[in-house]
């Protein structure tokens, strides 16, 4: 067995594992190929919306067959309007309408900036049941300089013709009565057209400030 070949065996696991001191430049140099590797794999970019007083910020391309599951990350999304909700609805025609039918659930847990109270809980009133309404990802967001909501927004195959659309959400923010709140959103469209619009609005007032970039995962 030459020198090469028994010192690649000793760095060599009994499971096929490579050990790190098999690993260096040479041998990394030398690699033209990696099977197991899918260049598609991963998130990609596609857009982004940053609003400037602006009464919605809509995303009307990019949702298609291309990406199993669109991730739409918020950052501080600041209400022109004290106590304002960040709220979003889909869209099967390219956003001409945005009013896709939709069962929901939203949890809610908070922590008050003096420590005196604290709560986790099933918000009612925030929910949907077969509705056409937008749904609420956050609720009472204040509009001071410093107070704004950051989140996800993770959307489920929107280009199935089969099956109900899922969608899943996590945020957090600064709310009106100096709260750190956090709030966990999920249900589905109720619909077997496509999704290919979203829409992110204020329930009242412009979203003063904020950017929302859309994602696709392979």
């Amino acid at each position: 067995m030459g020198i090469i070949t028994r010192s690649a065996a000793n760095n060599i696991t009994t499971g096929g594992v490579i050990l790190p001191a098999g690993i260096n430049d040479a041998s990394v140099a030398s690699i033209t190929d990696l099977a197991q590797v899918s260049a598609g794999d991963g998130i990609t970019l596609i857009s982004s919306q940053t609003a400037s007083s602006s009464a919605s910020l809509s995303f009307t391309s990019g949702i298609d067959s291309t990406y199993r599951t669109y991730m739409f990350k918020f950052y501080n999304c600041h209400p022109a309007t004290d106590g304002a909700e960040l709220q979003f609805n889909f869209s099967t025609d390219g956003g001409s309408n945005y009013n896709v039918t939709k069962t929901t659930t939203m949890i809610v847990t908070y922590h008050s900036e003096n420590d005196a109270d604290t709560s986790l809980y099933y918000q009612t009133a925030d929910d949907l049941a077969q509705s056409t309404a937008y749904q609420n990802l956050v609720v009472d967001i204040g509009n001071g300089t410093d107070e704004s909501a950051s989140g996800t927004l993770t959307l489920f195959q929107p280009s199935s013709t089969t099956y109900v659309k899922h969608f899943l959400s996590n945020s957090n923010w600064y709310h009106n009565g100096d709260y750190s709140m956090n709030a966990y959103v999920g249900g589905y469209a109720n619909t077997t057209s496509a999704i290919n619009a979203i829409r992110f609005q204020m329930s009242t007032g412009n979203i003063d400030a904020g950017t929302i970039y859309m994602y696709g995962i392979a």
